[in-house]
């Protein structure tokens, strides 16, 4: 598969990610006090069942084409942390990866029964702060130098 559409996938996996956990963090969150709980409870409920069935997909094409282009990169790895761009890049890994341990997490409590409104929104609000930082270091890496 070539590069250009490995980082194309990437992309709009990215992208399809990213605006999700936008939405909830964002808008949702703002909503929440001016709409009853009961209310509450059954959008969050919609919104979860959704993701549950898509996000997994768009995490395996996330991770998938990410771990491909990485892979393509790989003789460069060996001299990762001589530079700046190789250290910012495996900052940029392990908070994806963090992202990742967020959603399995999420499933997980989902899944069992535990997924309280505090523990969706810690998680929620974390996975988007890792999101920041990722959207900032993939734009920026190029240019910062130390």
């Amino acid at each position: 598969m070539s590069y250009a559409v490995l980082i194309t996938i990437h992309l709009f996996a990215a992208v399809m990610f990213i605006g999700v956990v936008f939405f909830e963090v964002i808008f949702l969150e703002s909503i929440r006090k001016r709409i009853p709980s009961e209310v509450m409870a059954q959008v969050q409920l919609a919104i979860t069942t959704k993701a549950r069935k898509i996000m997994p997909f768009v995490l395996a094409f996330l991770f998938l084409s990410g771990l491909t282009m990485a892979n393509h990169h790989f003789p460069h790895f060996k001299n990762l942390m001589s530079s700046s761009f190789g250290q910012l890049l495996s900052v940029k890994m392990f908070l994806a990866f963090s992202v990742l341990m967020h959603f399995f997490t999420a499933m997980y409590l989902s899944r069992h029964g535990k997924m309280s409104c505090s523990r969706f929104k810690y998680i929620h609000l974390s996975v988007f702060c890792h999101q920041v930082l990722i959207l900032f270091l993939a734009k920026n890496m190029f240019y910062i130098n130390w």
